[in-house]
């Protein structure tokens, strides 16, 4: 059996370093790690570092799904990785981010994410990634937070 993954790529409208930080800080995981249309963020926390912990409760319409995981890498404006723990995902399941410089000001940003249960599975982190990842795309730099 080969490993399931998924991996999406979204041009941002702001320059790397501040589309990295957008990733690391409450405040702006709660503006677009919104999973779907009529969802929120009620919860967002964030040790940004190397071995630290982060807890983002999505709500999805209907109720509260609590997602986990741990910083494995933090690449200052190039990259960060985690683990991915929800009752929707394996417990080794790992999201990586990458962050290139695209133009003047922009950001080519690619989320790849592997280990998933079934097909299925992937396809709804990817209707959800896919959302989360548009939704930040979708802001201009003056709204994107300093880290």
């Amino acid at each position: 059996m080969t490993e399931l993954s998924l991996s999406l790529t979204r041009i941002v409208n702001a320059r790397p370093e501040k589309v990295f930080d957008a990733w690391l800080t409450p405040a702006m995981l709660k503006r677009f790690m919104v999973p779907c249309e009529g969802g929120g963020v009620p919860v967002a926390e964030s040790d940004a570092r190397v071995g630290g912990h982060f807890k983002i409760v999505m709500f999805n319409g209907e109720k509260n799904i609590e997602h986990t995981g741990t910083y494995l890498e933090i690449d200052p404006h190039s990259r960060i990785a985690f683990t991915w723990q929800s009752v929707f995902s394996l417990d080794d399941s790992t999201v990586t981010l990458d962050f290139r410089p695209s133009g003047t000001d922009k950001t080519e940003l690619t989320l790849t994410q592997v280990k998933f249960a079934s097909e299925s599975a992937r396809d709804g982190h990817l209707k959800g990634w896919t959302l989360i990842v548009d939704q930040l795309a979708a802001m201009d730099e003056d709204v994107l937070l300093p880290g």
